[in-house]
């Protein structure tokens, strides 16, 4: 259990707003939807974290989902480190990144071209203009909640920390820039194809989380996925999956493979970089040799396929290859946490709806499923801010958002969940 002090974290927090607007570099981190002041952390290991007041956390943040192997993984770490012993960063073409393009494309067959970025914002940015270019067409579809980066043309009803301070769409983001953003509604087909009807000819594609996970964590209803392929093809868009949170944490294929439907264009982030900043968009072939220096579509970074960022990844990456079983025993301790709380939930009568796939979950406080951004946006925050701040002073950290996902790693065990479940029963006991 934390020992509650956060003497450090409180004066860290005070230099930090006078320097850094709101005092973090990233608006969830700020505990703005829950209260309190956000923990700084010192260093972390395996499944846990530990602040700069000392105190010890069971971590399902994971550094919002890179973590998949668990914090500062040692074969990870030697990687980095033998990787910076020859410099840490080029300007040039490096083997590393060769090594990574071959080893996703072989492992992913719909992605036959990739290119490497520095984030997941960029990456989505550089495949929907990627599809712009290739269809020659401008709109874009995209869904209300899902969370697609801080792109301008994506701040349109979006997700993750837009969403938990109820300002989804930024100011700052030219009329004209959100134009051409078309919203529908996550789970609805129906909702997508009048669009496509509405705007028909003009739309370059369809982007979306096939598993949205910055609403909270919501599922696609059985054939969802399969009808946005159909209504892609029918109409002449692209098909992208944003799979920075999902790719290679629910299969080695990704969400694309989990629920088998291929997408023309796939965006990754997170596990690819192994904790380190990156991102990557790839896909058929024909569409990828729009980018430049081939195509027309220009698309450039001076830190892209970073050796440390390559070096990190491909250690992952080669991992998870090598011990596929992570994904059975994630899912086997995911579906445990899952009906734990749920259990919990009936018991002490707290309305509860637990939302949940492979190693990634949300506890929504409402009563009746979350299938969309509508349903979502019932859940009680307050009810969320107790439970938060209740397992927070027992030693379990979850994101500070009652619209953010929870994710598991190769680190947790059964005895981890024990404890997990013990202090959401304790929390239940005084907020049900």
């Amino acid at each position: 259990m934390a020992n509650c002090n956060s003497t450090k974290s409180d004066e860290l927090f005070a230099r930090a707003k006078e320097h850094i607007p709101g005092g973090v570099n990233s608006p969830v981190r700020a505990f703005l939807s829950v209260g309190g002041t956000p923990r700084f952390i010192a260093r972390a290991e395996g499944q846990y974290m530990y602040d700069e007041d000392g105190n010890c956390y069971l971590d399902y943040i994971g550094s919002w989902g890179p973590m998949l192997l668990g914090h500062n993984h040692p074969l990870v770490a030697a990687e980095v480190v033998k990787a910076a012993n020859y410099g840490l960063s080029f300007g040039a073409a490096t083997k590393r990144e060769v090594d990574m393009a071959e080893l996703i494309c072989d492992t992913v067959p719909w992605v036959e071209m990739v290119r490497m970025v520095n984030s997941g914002t960029e990456a989505v940015m550089s495949a929907v203009r990627a599809a712009r270019g290739f269809t020659g067409r401008d709109k874009v579809l995209k869904f209300e909640g899902c969370y697609h980066g801080h792109a301008d043309c994506m701040l349109v009803k979006a997700g993750s920390g837009a969403l938990t301070t109820g300002v989804p769409d930024s100011a700052g983001v030219p009329e004209g820039c959100a134009r051409d953003t078309l919203t529908a509604v996550y789970n609805d087909a129906d909702s997508v194809e009048r669009l496509l009807r509405e705007n028909e000819g003009q739309v370059a594609c369809i982007i979306v989380e096939p598993v949205a996970a910055n609403m909270g964590v919501v599922l696609p209803k059985e054939g969802f996925l399969k009808r946005l392929r159909g209504l892609a093809d029918e109409h002449g868009a692209l098909l992208i999956f944003d799979e920075v949170i999902t790719g290679f944490r629910l299969s080695l294929q990704g969400a694309a493979g989990y629920f088998g439907v291929r997408p023309d264009l796939v965006t990754y982030g997170k596990i690819i970089g192994g904790g380190m900043p990156v991102g990557a968009f790839g896909g058929r072939r024909d569409v990828m040799q729009v980018i430049a220096p081939v195509g027309s579509v220009y698309q450039a970074g001076t830190l892209s396929g970073n050796p440390i960022a390559m070096a990190a990844g491909l250690a992952t990456l080669r991992w998870l290859k090598k011990h596929p079983e992570i994904y059975t025993e994630t899912d086997r301790l995911g579906k445990i946490l899952r009906e734990g709380i749920a259990e919990l939930g009936e018991k002490y009568r707290v309305p509860l709806a637990v939302n949940g796939v492979g190693s990634l979950l949300s506890v929504f406080f409402t009563e009746g499923p979350v299938t969309d951004c509508a349903s979502a946006r019932k859940a009680d925050t307050e009810k969320f801010a107790k439970y938060f701040h209740g397992l927070l002073d027992r030693g379990i950290y979850i994101g500070p958002s009652q619209f953010e996902a929870m994710f598991l790693s190769a680190a947790h065990t059964d005895e981890d969940i024990a404890q997990t479940l013990e202090a959401v029963e304790e929390v239940f006991k005084i907020i049900g």
